[in-house]
């Protein structure tokens, strides 16, 4: 991998948004070569410099010793998907008792449950997230109300929020429920809150929005807070989707 900005790196590697990443940079927190960096600007190359947070190794590529970790975890509402809490909203990270450092591969959101995937392998990780691989995610999602034909139509078509169009890949009605309704919506892309936004537009606000699968991964029979290490062939099937 070549040369990339500071806060770029750090925000890839799951700390917390770009913008937080470059307070954090500020702040003097971050170090590289074991050398204070206070320019979120500043070039590194994750694949030769030693970047470090509070003392903490980030680019554990450069310890070609360590143990690869696959973690699937479900994480509960009202928990940050950020390694970092800046108040005192708790981290799923937290939930994990592995003495290892673990970045989140993609987020959820504060009120979302469901699936994530936490590893220190980052190539496979960058995969997975990558645009271009086109891997799904899919969610069960709690609707206000009942979604029309024309609603339907529009969420698979695409709406434009904010100058920019989301879209879902498949969408899919399962139940009702009371004045509600259940949905699997299956996604390609990872915009911020993209369902909930989508929701909200054409009029049925997302309620409830739990992810139980990313790619071959499944959240099964985990309950909230639990975790399990990914299988041999778990691990697998994902480089295999990442390799075509």
């Amino acid at each position: 991998m070549g040369a990339e900005r500071l806060a770029k790196f750090l925000s890839r590697s799951g700390i917390a948004s770009r913008r937080r990443c470059e307070e954090i940079i500020l702040s003097g927190r971050v170090t590289v070569n074991e050398v204070v960096v206070l320019e979120p600007g500043y070039h590194v190359q994750a694949g030769k410099d030693t970047i470090s947070l509070d003392r903490r190794l980030l680019n554990h590529d450069l310890n070609q010793r360590r143990k690869l970790i696959y973690v699937a975890l479900y994480k509960p509402v009202r928990y940050l998907s950020d390694l970092l809490s800046h108040s005192e909203r708790p981290v799923a990270r937290s939930l994990i008792a592995i003495d290892s450092y673990l970045f989140p591969v993609g987020r959820l959101d504060y009120h979302s449950e469901g699936l994530m995937l936490f590893t220190n392998e980052g190539t496979i990780a960058n995969l997975i997230m990558h645009p271009r691989y086109g891997m799904e995610k899919e969610y069960l999602v709690k609707f206000k109300g009942s979604l029309s034909d024309e609603a339907l139509r529009v969420m698979v078509e695409g709406i434009v929020i904010g100058g920019l169009r989301y879209r879902v890949s498949r969408i899919r009605f399962l139940r009702h429920s009371l004045a509600n309704s259940w949905y699997s919506v299956v996604l390609t892309e990872g915009r911020n809150r993209m369902i909930r936004k989508m929701g909200e537009k054409i009029g049925h606000p997302v309620l409830k929005l739990k992810r139980i699968r990313i790619g071959p991964i499944k959240l099964g029979n985990l309950a909230p807070g639990e975790y399990r290490f990914l299988s041999a062939s778990e691990i697998k099937s994902l480089i295999d989707l990442t390799s075509l």
